[in-house]
């Protein structure tokens, strides 16, 4: 137990004892070897960043910073550090999980799909996905976390002028959409120099989108991305696209085929019993995915408003007119096309598109094509979207969609809970800039790895990690099941 003291009245000093946890005897241990006399210098710190933390890079200025931010604690002595004070940093919020030092330390030089990108939904949405207001504040918030993919839904406006940001069918206020461009621009490079993806959800006449174009155009000019008209063959590295803005959304085309399955989905879905899931909440659930029916309170019938979205028939009509200027600007090209779930997961060796699917769809999709999922996204973007319902703006567990290969998780950024604190986790690995390097068993095309498959157990993992006063968390096992994760949390007295 340490002692701490405290001033009453200016006057006079009164000493207390502080309920804190004793060393562990790891700490102990390591504190001996790092120290002399019971004292650790700067340079024996130094030390132990370099050879324990693994700051190949650690100088012997970081390890005075170090100093220099413990020199307010009582516990900290003119010539270094003693157990207390070296054991309060260990736990303190100057020794994070990850270290900032490091830095973008992933290859950036490969195609966008060999990345999971920090990827926001319904990003200009302040609150509920019902009745919010929509906001270029949000999107502000969003880019300083270093989330990558902005999504926008966009409208023309009540005297169909204009074009505004908003859920569309809801009671959420609008927001203009040159102010959210403006935003973007102001913003995107403002945690990470890798380029931002936005994702447009498109309701709008000819007349309309060539404003839209030329805004797009006028706002970014050179930093946009434009290949052009047609789709790319292979997507870009982040490397190759710093600091430039991608447009992605669907080709006007594409709606009329979109329309078409749309029509046959729903013939498909009639009859189908409802099945409610659960938020991924206070506890980490069962990952494994079972066969979930459409709610049939879903919004706009289970499918979410992204490019799934489909115009009525006047609009799709007009569609065939569309402005060329709008579909040179789109890079990344988004549809499912026509045909089942088997045609959506073909990988053409021509072009390369994103596709989407909300959460609903790909667990059902993993039980019977997870290999074909995994290919796909070898090449190809996959995007995952939360269901309707979460009109609460919740959300889902992401791991189903990073172990099958999903680049764009895409999560409602407005709230809290375990999911989305795992989704900030997640994207605080590799300097924070919004793009972590897949696994190679994801990317080996040779030889398709099958999330299903049952694999011989190749090392037993043994690891202590300390959460903090009285906390630690325990692992000694010799097999981790993706989809059902041990129980590992346990109280120390």
């Amino acid at each position: 137990m340490s002692k701490q003291t405290y001033s009453v009245c200016f006057c006079f000093r009164r000493r207390f004892k502080l309920a804190a946890a004793e060393a562990p005897a790891e700490i102990k241990a390591i504190f001996e070897q790092y120290s002399e006399n019971g004292t650790m210098t700067v340079d024996h710190l130094q030390r132990f960043l370099m050879e324990v933390q693994k700051e190949k890079n650690a100088t012997r200025e970081d390890a005075q910073a170090i100093f220099d931010n413990l020199k307010h604690l009582n516990l900290f002595h003119r010539n270094g550090l003693n157990l207390e004070a070296f054991f309060k940093y260990i736990f303190g919020d100057n020794n994070p999980p990850l270290s900032p030092s490091r830095g973008v330390h992933h290859d950036m030089t490969a195609p966008l799909s060999h990345y999971f990108i920090y990827t926001g939904h319904n990003s200009y949405l302040t609150g509920n996905q019902l009745s919010s207001d929509c906001s270029d504040a949000p999107i502000i918030q969003a880019l300083h976390r270093g989330v990558r993919v902005i999504e926008l839904d966009i409208w023309p406006n009540s005297m169909k002028d204009d074009v505004v940001v908003l859920h569309g069918r809801t009671l959420t206020t609008p927001v203009e959409l040159i102010k959210c461009l403006r935003s973007i621009k102001e913003h995107a490079f403002s945690a990470s120099e890798y380029p931002v993806v936005i994702t447009l959800e498109d309701h709008l006449t000819p007349d309309l989108q060539a404003k839209v174009a030329e805004m797009i155009t006028q706002t970014f000019g050179d930093i946009l991305f434009s290949p052009g008209s047609e789709c790319l063959k292979e997507f870009p590295s982040p490397e190759s696209l710093k600091k430039r803005i991608i447009i992605s959304t669907k080709p006007p085309k594409e709606y009329l085929e979109a329309k078409e399955v749309k029509e046959k989905e729903n013939e498909s879905q009639k009859g189908k019993d409802l099945v409610d899931e659960e938020a991924w909440g206070n506890e980490v659930p069962n990952l494994k995915p079972g066969i979930v029916a459409d709610d049939k309170n879903d919004l706009d019938g289970g499918e979410d408003n992204d490019d799934e979205e489909y115009l009525d028939e006047e609009e799709v009509k007009s569609q065939k007119n569309a402005e060329p200027e709008y579909r040179r600007l789109i890079a990344i090209h988004a549809g499912k096309g026509k045909g089942g779930l088997q045609e959506w997961l073909k990988v053409d060796p021509d072009k390369v598109r994103r596709l989407s699917l909300s959460e609903q769809e790909l667990e059902k999709a993993v039980v019977t094509h997870g290999m074909d999922i995994i290919r796909f996204t070898q090449r190809n973007l996959l995007r995952v979207y939360p269901k309707g319902i979460r009109f609460d703006s919740s959300n889902y567990n992401p791991l189903i969609g990073w172990m099958h290969g999903a680049q764009m998780v895409a999560f409602n950024m407005q709230g809290y809970g375990r999911s989305l604190w795992l989704m900030h986790g997640m994207f605080k690995g590799n300097g924070g800039c919004g793009y972590v390097k897949k696994p190679d068993f994801l990317l080996n095309a040779a030889e398709v790895f099958d999330p299903n498959a049952k694999l011989p157990v190749k090392k037993t993992l043994k690891v202590k990690v300390y959460m903090g006063e009285g906390w630690q968390v325990d692992f000694n096992h010799t097999h981790f099941d993706a989809y059902s994760p041990p129980d590992f949390y346990t109280r120390v007295s």
